[in-house]
């Protein structure tokens, strides 16, 4: 220990100069070091890391990115729950709030609010020990979250080490905030993703959502996320004698170490709060970040505590939300595409316009019946929105500015890629074409079969799959199985290595499960939960394609419509040579005797009845449905004496009311996934 003695002092030197300079950069926007000089410092402490292994400590700079990606993430109780807030629309709800909080206080007179920018990303519970970061959550559904602690450590917004110089050292302290993208590497990531030909993310906060729960910490720092904190808790101890206020706690964050949104302000009166409101409503849009609204909290502890929480909220917060952002544009044209299914989709091209931090040219139409009744024609001037701030809509269209020589828009009659005649069923909205041979519909055929859900063929993309058939060298997917580095080569900017890796991927594809490949099929209304129920049926490609309409529908969770898409499927004959293809190939088209055995030791839930009730924070019902069924357990829809358990989500209903009179025990998403880990 002794000779070690000048490296331990030399590394905490290096930890204290490196967390400052972060401090620096990454809170204040301030630096006070060269990038050359911070590299230089940061290379010798990793150096006497690896030298003297035993000086490694969780708060180094050089433990902010894992090496090794996680295999899965641990679901984990919350401390303290991360509740929701309620929301409010104007200032009339706002006042409506402040109403029924004083109803629980009448004595209280003046009171001071908080008003703070609601930044649109993902919220994180942070746990520090003795002032080191110990874990990191993602919120989940307020009381359950996962553990995604070598995730956040990235983040180089969250200090590693909290900062107690000249504040009282305490021994455990909880913090929540927002892990956000700023606009601007956000851009940068989709455009390195187009050119990757990868989908591109939707918006900020589904980029921040997705990144935080990349398995491996590598991929999460080099995009860059940041974080602001908002809330700050002190287990085991009067929050008052720390900080008697949320002003109080926000400057307490800033001290430790946090970046804090330097736009909160500290209002009198809830006419303040108005004013701030209304100032950010066109103001946010200057800002770097998104934000979709103003959290407005009493900023009193005390008079928090007094009001406490209803079942869902906290009685002192409120969510003051910002309407859908709306913006006028011009149409341009109406094109038509065709998808896998060969459903012809309309679609807006407008003039460029700026929405909710993304740039909006084009709006899907649907169907011809939201043209008939939009009315929307070529030159026309509409209103267009982001429906959930994620697809661009059109809301309406302005008539008055209509051109004097716009024609109303007709659906064609014809595919306008192979020029064969389309349909429109009885009963159905959607008009389509029925040409197998259709390149539009093959081309999504083949985009499906490689997606991440099907047979997850890495390096595939959109613009690879439209060369592939503009060129002729596939006809089907089974096509992709015979092409080699030769014929890869023929492609624009495709060199000899990255050839072989295009076929080495294709090659690895033969290994995925029976499920992969029935949903990689594409058969109409058959998702990727749909397709695990019926491979544990029907576990060989054979059973399914001499299977009766009325033995596919017997499989619990398929429905009429499913099944007799399914069957009408294998009646095709194209289709059952494609499946004879697919055989030759080598593709696992039936399910393996370790699956098989796999299957029957996870039998965990066996003799035990569910209920799946309200919308759950990342599960579908049907998928939730299928883990269950997948472990043993049975679904029903309806509470009896005989349910074991009632799986709520939000916004659960009368289910939720019968199971707590006959004392069924309720759990959330994230305590199913537990027992089902378990």
């Amino acid at each position: 220990m002794i000779q070690i003695q000048p490296e331990l002092k030399r590394v905490e030197e290096l930890r204290l100069l490196l967390q400052q300079a972060s401090y620096a950069y990454y809170v204040l926007d301030a630096p006070t070091m060269e990038d050359a000089v911070y590299d230089q410092l940061y290379r010798e402490l990793q150096q006497l890391e690896i030298q003297y292994p035993e000086l490694v400590s969780p708060d180094s700079p050089t433990q902010r990115v894992g090496e090794r990606p996680a295999t899965h993430f641990t679901s984990v109780r919350h401390n303290i729950p991360l509740y929701s807030l309620e929301n409010a629309f104007n200032i009339d709800e706002l006042q409506g709030w402040e109403q029924r909080w004083r109803r629980q206080v009448p004595k209280i007179d003046t009171v001071e609010y908080v008003s703070e920018l609601k930044i649109d990303g993902s919220a994180l519970a942070l746990t520090y020990q003795n002032g080191i970061l110990v874990r990191g959550a993602t919120r989940g559904d307020g009381v359950m979250g996962e553990d995604i602690t070598q995730n956040v450590r990235t983040i180089r917004s969250i200090p590693l080490r909290l900062n107690f110089d000249g504040l009282e050292p305490l021994e455990k302290v909880e913090v929540r905030g927002e892990a956000f993208l700023r606009l601007d590497v956000f851009k940068q990531i989709n455009e390195e993703r187009q050119k990757a030909g990868e989908q591109l993310f939707a918006n900020p906060r589904n980029a921040a959502a997705g990144t935080l729960r990349q398995l491996d910490s590598r991929v999460v720092a080099k995009r860059r996320l940041d974080f602001f904190g908002y809330t700050l808790h002190i287990p085991g101890r009067d929050d008052a004698s720390i900080a008697n206020s949320q002003w109080e706690g926000l400057e307490l964050l800033e001290k430790m170490g946090f970046h804090v949104n330097p736009n909160h302000k500290l209002c009198s009166s809830l006419a303040e709060v108005a004013e701030y409101y209304q100032y950010w409503d066109t103001e946010r849009l200057n800002l770097p970040y998104m934000t979709d609204g103003v959290v407005v909290k009493l900023n009193s502890f005390k008079l928090q505590e007094q009001l406490g929480f209803t079942q869902k909220f906290p009685r002192w917060a409120v969510a003051l939300k910002y309407a859908a952002e709306e913006a006028p544009t011009r149409v341009e044209n109406i094109a038509v595409n065709v998808g896998r299914t060969g459903a012809l989709t309309p679609l807006a091209e407008m003039r460029p316009v700026q929405l909710a931090g993304t740039t909006v040219s084009r709006a899907t139409l649907h169907n011809s019946d939201r043209i008939s009744q939009l009315d929307i024609r070529i030159g026309d001037t509409v209103i267009v929105r982001k429906a959930g701030e994620i697809i661009p809509e059109v809301v309406r269209v302005i008539k008055e500015l209509r051109p004097p020589d716009a024609q109303p828009f007709i659906m064609p009659t014809h595919c306008p890629v192979c020029s064969q005649p389309v349909v429109r069923e009885s009963g159905e909205a959607v008009t389509r074409c029925v040409n197998a041979s259709c390149a539009a519909i093959l081309k999504g055929e083949i985009e499906h079969w490689v997606s991440r859900d099907a047979l997850d063929i890495k390096g595939v993309g959109e613009k690879l799959v439209h060369q592939l058939v503009d060129k002729g060298l596939v006809h089907s997917v089974a096509d992709l199985y015979s092409l080699t580095t030769e014929k890869f080569c023929v492609l624009e900017r495709m060199g000899q290595k990255s050839a072989e890796k295009l076929v080495n991927a294709i090659a690895q594809s033969k290994n995925q499960p029976w499920s992969r490949v029935l949903y990689g099929l594409g058969i109409r209304h058959v998702g990727s939960v749909n397709a695990q129920l019926l491979t544990e049926k029907f576990t060989t490609v054979e059973q399914l394609e001499r299977a009766k309409q009325s033995d596919i529908e017997g499989v619990y969770g398929i429905g009429a419509e499913i099944a007799q898409s399914v069957y009408q499927w294998f009646r095709i004959s194209a289709n059952q040579t494609l499946i004879s293809r697919l055989q030759e190939t080598g593709l696992q088209l039936a399910t393996t005797e370790e699956a098989k055995a796999v299957g029957d030791e996870n039998q965990k839930l066996a003799g035990k009845t569910f209920v799946v009730t309200g919308t759950l924070p990342t599960l579908k019902r049907d998928e939730a449905k299928a883990l269950i069924q997948k472990a043993g357990g049975k679904v029903t829809d309806s509470v009896s004496k005989k349910t074991d358990f009632l799986v709520v989500g939000e916004d659960a209903g009368s289910k939720l009311e019968k199971a707590q009179a006959l004392g069924i025990t309720q759990l959330t998403e994230a305590q199913l996934l537990e027992l089902l880990q378990d």
